[in-house]
């Protein structure tokens, strides 16, 4: 059984409000926590989306931290209204495979951080090219000043790229 087959049979948690459901029993929220689990690939996510929310097309904020996640899934590029994703604390390992979170046109804050690619050099420029509209990363602002350097950074290693493959 996977961590989300057994995530559809547990009752949530309360927070300080109480969680609004309609007719169906299906929550009335445009959030998901699924942190602190040991969820290692994200194949029936949509299965649990589905589940849980009574509007999933309008899933805005999704906490998946501390699983034992190693690669970004593509079913995450189809939470078209996705606004916050939380992905730290787990193994995510091929900084690559953020590029993929591009598409997310809503997509303003994420965390990566405590990840393998968090050892990759230019891992926060990377990110910040990556994903142009961020506001957040890693709990922090995403500066004017960082996206410039972002950018300048993507282009100097792109260019070197490109010279080192026109010697071979």
């Amino acid at each position: 059984m996977s961590p989300f087959t057994e995530a559809q049979t547990e009752e949530p948690s309360s927070g300080l409000r109480p969680l609004k459901r309609n007719s169906e029993k299906k929550y009335l929220s445009h959030s998901l926590r699924l942190n602190n689990n040991s969820i290692t690939d994200l194949v029936d996510l949509q299965k649990t989306i589905n589940h849980f929310l009574a509007e999933p097309s309008l899933l805005a904020w999704l906490d998946l931290s501390f699983n034992k996640i190693t690669h970004i899934d593509p079913v995450l590029c189809e939470l078209g209204n996705l606004r916050v994703l939380y992905l730290h604390g787990n193994s995510i390992f091929n900084l690559s495979e953020v590029n993929r979170l591009g598409v997310l046109p809503h997509l303003h804050t994420i965390t990566l951080h405590g990840n393998v690619i968090e050892s990759n050099k230019g891992y926060r420029n990377s990110v910040i090219f990556a994903l142009p509209r961020l506001k957040r990363m890693d709990f922090s602002v995403v500066t004017s000043q960082e996206r410039v350097m972002a950018n300048i950074w993507h282009q100097s290693n792109n260019h070197g790229k490109s010279t080192r493959e026109s010697l071979q």
